[in-house]
């Protein structure tokens, strides 16, 4: 019993520290709002909801790269498996969303009614960046570089913390990553 309350001490202590790093690294982003970056990250976030983004771009290469259907199918399939996961997860954690636990700062986009842990949208991101690059190496750079931004701008946007961002991340990684061994 004694361990147990022991371990129950420090699991708070530790879930305190990660909410105030969260809060001070996304006050931080919020920091960086200017009226030219705003429209770009609401693009971004709303390309990548639900891995559209992703879904979108392996069914045109698909179309553009010979109708290979293990190049369509196993990147439809992560982006559906980590959406999945973090969407059940978002149920088990039941996290306030960033503006309810802060009034000082606005979303700057419509802000869902679920959960913010962990984001969709991040691991949706990392499965599509992933899956995507084993396909098509050439395009990792931009790959990668259309997922940071589309996790950068949940926090940026006001609807998620960093915390958030990397579980939904790690969630896409995995997903992506048991995908690829599974085949």
């Amino acid at each position: 019993m004694a361990n147990l309350t022991r371990r129950n001490g420090i699991l708070k202590r530790a879930a305190r520290r990660v909410h105030t790093a969260d809060v001070k690294v996304f006050r931080a982003v919020t920091r960086f709002r200017r009226g030219t970056l705003t429209p770009v990250m609401r693009l971004f976030t709303v390309a990548g909801t639900a891995g559209a983004l992703w879904g979108f771009t392996a069914a045109v290469a698909f179309v553009l790269g010979g109708f290979q259907w293990e190049q369509l199918l196993v990147p439809w399939a992560a982006i559906a498996g980590s959406w999945i996961l973090a969407e059940a997860s978002k149920y088990a954690f039941n996290r306030a969303r960033p503006h309810a636990a802060d009034l000082q700062i606005a979303p700057l986009v419509k802000t869902p009614s679920s959960s913010s842990f962990p984001s969709g949208h991040s691991a949706t991101a990392a499965a599509g960046a992933i899956s995507l690059s084993a396909a098509y190496p050439a395009l990792v750079p931009a790959f990668a570089v259309c997922a940071l931004a589309v996790m950068f701008s949940r926090a940026y946007l006001g609807v998620h913390y960093p915390s958030d961002i990397i579980a939904g991340a790690a969630i896409g990684v995995v997903v992506s990553g048991a995908l690829a061994w599974a085949l």
